[in-house]
């Protein structure tokens, strides 16, 4: 018996889709089994439908009713573009009109080739007759074209069309050009053209095989699930030709039945999710396609950036991943410029133009020939750049960076125009401004600003001056007022030691008994001046316990006043060495201007707007010596004679001139005013300025912020220096009065200690000697000492009443005879009277106390 057979196409396209037909031709004599045809193409509605998408997905803010553009085929365009043009006229209308079919098959460049030098006349010959015929259809079409197509597969023909296409860029900058067929991502390194040109191709594509093994499992899959319902359908087909007719009409036919299983059918396998279009009978595999724009890359050249991905008839967009145009000024250290290397490019920093004008034209221009070497080319560097460059990685956009042309931050001109960099962002040149960018009432008017980055404030930068020190510096650390009551209080502490010392009953005083030593008021000055200046000379010191506690209270007040005199001695001195004239910006010299005291700050800057409404008459007079740029401001400063007294102007940039300053002489003086903040600008209404802000207050919280800060103001020679004028580091008697009335109350307190020791003199003293009990209260030394002295005045009584150095021992009061020296000696000092032995006794205490 004959058995049916089945024939099964599978065509394989870009996505992969299997075409399954169960009617395939058949020989009634001759059994074959399942026979695969598989086939590698792109569908055009794939193809068309992608497209779209592409051009749908670029232009979301357009205004979809007049949308459309162009198409432009070259040679090669038929094999299988004439299906994706279809698809497209198809759609045209809902999404997007095809306006006009641009034919340049006939520019090939066939022929013989005739050497190298014919040949690049034909390809000159060949653009210009693209630019002809583009120029025409293109510029004076009545349409609204977009976007331009480009279908074709002539080599020869697309490099004409792209590079007449990058010639039109500048009449035409809105244009949209977009390859029609897919590229791999090999073959775009060698594909040119304008900036912004759009390419899409499969991308992480799996082997042949691995799709086939998953057709094959998913109709492995289907036959089996329908094999279990009705085997009689599924293994033997009632219909084996087209042409054929059913036995019986009842009957289902097996070819609807099996495909009825297989669109019901669909698992992950080795390309991803595999299922079929029940309307198409396809079998579809994930299929993933990147969408590349031609962009300017961070050393100025053309590079592809991925901007898109396709899959499964749906679009995605890289968030952010379109181009800002970014719009600065050059104010150090937040940015930097610096010549290109020799090859054009920047080793660091960011690419970025000095176009010296605020024509959106001519910046439009510079840009499409960024990459041709030119004098406008800088490299720009500093904190806004690495700020921007993170902004940009983490967000996901790409930027083209120029310098603003009048070098403004942006002011109302008297035509009520803005000009600067808030101009360029008002009249759309720009897309954002970063640098040093006050934000201020005018400005937030008509602009939007993003949370601030950087918070400052005025301040004002002056020249120290090197002046020869007066005669009496030594004597500026404390007021004169100071120095009168230090010597006063030390004759009125000499004067009060003097009394208490002869008033006390254990004074040095000229009434005492036996006093050969006396304190006098001469005595007290020299006390007193040596503990003032901490030198040790012969002085005599007060013997009863009053003088003694009020001189331990003038050294504590004098060791108080010295350590404060030589800590204070350090400051002056160093404002002197750079002594300055202002004390802030309520001085006089500021507030009254008086001839031949310049100061100024920076033209059309927030400061002067600050000036301008805080302090109209300084603003009056300082706007003769404004300047268009703060390291002009600084220059004026520096000049030998200098040209300016001072000069205003944001303390972030002050501080930084004061630090990189090669002599130090550079200084910001008095305290800080109009806090202000530095924020990036975007045109009213961005919908960026949310997310900006959202990631500059993310910087700050973690840390990122302050890792700039330290990078570019921490490696600096001066350092930031700020100080206030001589006058306020002087210290009066104001800030020492505690310590004067600690001595007050110490003089106060002597009188209640000369009161306990007259006390204890003339009561407590007489009753501890009526009771001999006196001796107990001595000191261990004391005891010792006073047995030394009897000891040693009996040795001298005795050589006294012995002149003939014997050993004779005396009892005092005691008459008779002793004996001198040894036994046989024979010698004997003869008898003494005890009146005689006393009136010697009395005479070596003399001499003792003598």
């Amino acid at each position: 018996m004959i058995g049916p057979r089945m024939s099964i196409y599978y065509l394989f396209s870009r996505p992969p889709s299997c075409e399954c037909s169960f009617s395939a031709p058949i020989s009634p004599k001759v059994s074959v089994s399942f026979h695969l045809q598989m086939s590698a193409r792109v569908p055009p509605s794939t193809l068309g439908s992608l497209l779209l998408a592409v051009l749908q997905g670029g232009e979301e803010e357009r205004d979809r009713s007049g949308w459309g553009g162009a198409a432009v085929v070259c040679a090669g365009w038929e094999e299988g573009g004439e299906g994706v043009l279809s698809h497209l006229q198809m759609h045209s209308g809902t999404n997007w009109h095809l306006w006009d079919i641009v034919d340049l098959t006939h520019i090939t460049g066939d022929g013989e080739r005739r050497g190298e030098a014919s040949e690049e006349t034909r390809e000159d010959q060949r653009e210009e007759e693209a630019l002809r015929i583009l120029s025409s259809r293109l510029l004076r079409s009545q349409s609204p074209i977009s976007s331009v197509l480009l279908l074709g597969s002539d080599p020869e023909c697309l490099s004409s069309v792209l590079r007449a296409a990058q010639r039109l860029s500048p009449t035409l900058p809105a244009l949209q050009w977009i390859m029609g067929y897919p590229m791999s991502p090999d073959a775009l390194h060698t594909l040119g053209g304008p900036l912004g040109l759009l390419a899409y191709g499969e991308v992480g594509r799996k082997p042949l095989s691995f799709y086939i093994r998953d057709a094959l499992h998913l109709l492995s899959r289907a036959v089996t699930a329908a094999t279990m319902v009705r085997p009689d359908l599924a293994l033997v087909q009632s219909m084996v030709s087209c042409y054929d007719k059913l036995s019986r009409p009842d009957r289902p036919s097996s070819g609807p039945y099996l495909a009825r299983y297989l669109s019901n059918t669909s698992f992950t396998g080795a390309t991803g999710l595999i299922q079929v279009e029940p309307s198409h009978s396809r079998v579809l595999s994930s299929q993933l396609f990147h969408v590349w724009s031609l962009k300017r890359g961070a050393l100025g050249q053309p590079a592809w950036v991925t901007v898109g991905q396709w899959t499964r008839g749906t679009l995605e967009l890289e968030s952010g991943g379109h181009r800002l145009r970014v719009v600065t000024l050059v104010e150090h250290p937040f940015v930097f410029t610096r010549e290109v290397d020799e090859d054009g490019q920047c080793p660091a920093g960011q690419m970025c133009l000095d176009p010296r004008t605020n024509r959106s034209d001519v910046i439009n221009n510079l840009f499409n020939q960024l990459h041709n070497p030119n004098d406008v080319r800088k490299c720009c560097y500093g904190y806004c750049i690495d700020l921007l460059e993170k902004l940009a990685e983490d967000m996901g956009f790409t930027f083209d960076l120029y310098i603003v042309g009048d070098g403004k931050y942006g002011a109302l001109s008297g035509a009520g125009c803005w000009r600067g960099m808030v101009g360029d962002l008002l009249n759309g040149t720009a897309d954002m401004a970063v640098t040093s960018f006050s934000i201020n009432s005018a400005r937030s008017r008509v602009i939007d600003f993003t949370s601030p980055f950087y918070s400052t404030s005025l301040g004002i930068l002056v020249r120290s001056k090197d002046t020869a020190a007066p005669i009496g510096a030594f004597m500026w650390p404390l007021h004169w007022s100071m120095w009168v009551g230090i010597f006063v209080t030390l004759h009125l502490t000499a004067l009060f030691l003097t009394l208490y010392e002869w008033n006390s009953p254990f004074g040095m005083t000229p009434h005492g008994r036996n006093r050969l030593r006396v304190f006098s008021y001469s005595s007290a000055l020299n006390l007193c001046y040596a503990i003032l200046f901490g030198r040790t000379v012969a002085t005599k010191t007060p013997k009863c316990w009053t003088g003694r506690f009020l001189m331990n209270l003038w050294a504590i007040f004098c060791l108080l006043v010295l350590s404060s005199y030589t800590a204070n001695l350090a400051a002056v001195m160093v404002g002197e060495k750079t002594f300055e004239q202002v004390s802030g910006i309520h001085d006089d010299k500021l507030q009254h201007p008086s001839l031949g005291f310049r100061f100024g700050t920076v033209r059309e800057s927030s400061a002067e707007d600050y000036m301008k409404k805080s302090f109209p008459e300084m603003h009056d007079y300082m706007r003769r010596f404004n300047q268009p740029t703060t390291p002009e401001g600084v220059h004026m400063l520096k000049t030998d004679p200098p040209l300016l007294d001072a000069f205003i102007m944001d303390k972030a940039l002050l501080d930084y001139e004061v630090s990189i300053d090669a002599d130090c002489k550079l200084l910001t003086v008095g305290k800080p005013f109009a806090i202000e903040g530095y924020g990036i600008g975007l045109p009213q209404g961005s919908p960026l300025t949310r997310n900006v802000s959202e990631f500059v207050s993310r910087y700050k919280s973690d840390g990122f912020m302050d890792m700039l800060h330290d990078k570019w103001y921490k490696v600096v020679p001066c350092g930031k220096r700020v100080f206030a004028v001589t006058e306020t580091l002087q210290m009066g008697i104001q800030h020492f009065s505690g310590l004067f009335v600690l001595l007050c109350m110490g003089v106060g307190g002597a009188l209640l200690t000369l009161a306990g020791e007259h006390t204890f003199y003339h009561l407590i003293l007489p009753r501890l000697r009526r009771a001999n009990t006196l001796q107990y209260w001595l000191h261990t030394s004391q005891v010792r000492y006073k047995q030394e002295q009897e000891y040693t005045g009996e040795r001298v009584l005795t050589t006294a009443i012995c002149p003939n150095a014997c050993a004779h021992t005396l009892a005092l009061g005691h008459a008779g005879r002793q004996r001198c020296g040894d036994e046989d000696g024979g010698f004997s000092c003869g008898s003494t009277a005890p009146s005689t032995g006393i009136n010697a006794l009395l005479q070596v205490q003399m001499m003792l106390l003598v």
